[in-house]
């Protein structure tokens, strides 16, 4: 291959089986990328090469168990392209087991690799044939809690930018009594701010309204805790880009992810956006009791 050809942006997709594979590759089509479903990975160098022939410069490929022997070529195929100056992008689409279970009885199919045993043995060596992907991966999605559309909604978002994007955030509120989020890069902790739930007040409130935005913001903590939020992401950005991360989620949380975080989340994307930088929000628990 030559490097010096028209330059290729290679998303792999991959991830759990049930954990919305489809819907991601779906979504890429309509932004218009070349998408390949199920691809033996031995074959990714040729693919690139007829990619750059046609003049293709945004392609998708899923890469998944059901490959089986050939999931195996995987590194080697990455290292042949890494020589010729192409470095895969990773998205892994993950979700807890009983999002998958309940999904996969839904379409009444079995696992790849469930074999004669049940849905959960599948899904175990899923993980484990995936947990280098997943460890490598420059975007984690849980969808466990996501319907179609967030799903497609959060590939949008990550994807459907420049073809050599910078950094692009996703900045997300949560509550800690709801589970940490499984796919966020790095989680601050915003409990130790007095809570608006107990203003009666302010408790129907959320922390999108001005009234507990200014209360929550108002705090003596808040100020230096947004600054040093700040620093840290303005430390690990070039990092990030320089080994190749294109996409990081940051998680504020608090006790419900419902008026702490969720101003703190609006806040820290306000200034980052003033900063010139591609943010986008998420509140994974507003409206959840």
């Amino acid at each position: 291959m030559d490097a010096s050809a028209v330059p290729v942006r290679l998303l792999v997709i991959t991830g759990l089986s049930g954990a919305g594979r489809r819907t991601a590759g779906h979504t890429l089509e309509d932004l218009g990328w070349l998408v390949v479903d199920n691809l033996p990975p031995s074959l990714l160098p040729e693919l690139l090469e007829i990619s750059r022939d046609r003049d293709f410069r945004r392609v998708a490929v899923v890469l998944d168990v059901r490959s089986r022997s050939e999931f195996e070529a995987i590194p080697a195929a990455f290292a042949e392209l890494g020589r010729a100056g192409i470095v895969p992008q990773i998205l892994f689409l993950d979700a807890n087991d009983e999002s998958i279970v309940r999904r996969q009885e839904g379409a009444r199919r079995p696992l790849p690799l469930q074999g004669t045993g049940r849905l959960l043995d599948g899904i175990r060596r899923e993980r484990a044939m995936l947990a280098g992907l997943r460890a490598s991966a420059d975007l984690v999605i849980d969808t466990s809690s996501l319907n179609v559309h967030e799903l497609s909604g959060r590939v949008s978002g990550a994807f459907s930018g420049d073809v050599e994007p910078g950094l692009q955030l996703l900045l997300m509120s949560f509550g800690f009594k709801n589970g940490l989020p499984i796919d966020a890069d790095m989680v601050f902790d915003v409990r130790f701010l007095p809570n608006p739930h107990w203003v009666p007040s302010l408790r129907p409130q959320t922390g999108l309204s001005q009234p507990v935005s200014a209360y929550v913001l108002g705090q003596p903590d808040a100020e230096p805790f947004l600054e040093h939020l700040l620093g840290v992401i303005d430390l690990v950005r070039p990092g990030y880009l320089r080994e190749g991360k294109r996409q990081a989620m940051v998680a504020i949380g608090c006790t419900g992810g419902k008026h702490r975080s969720t101003a703190m989340v609006e806040e820290a994307a306000r200034r980052l956006r003033e900063r010139d930088l591609s943010v986008q929000t998420i509140h994974r628990d507003l409206g959840l009791e």
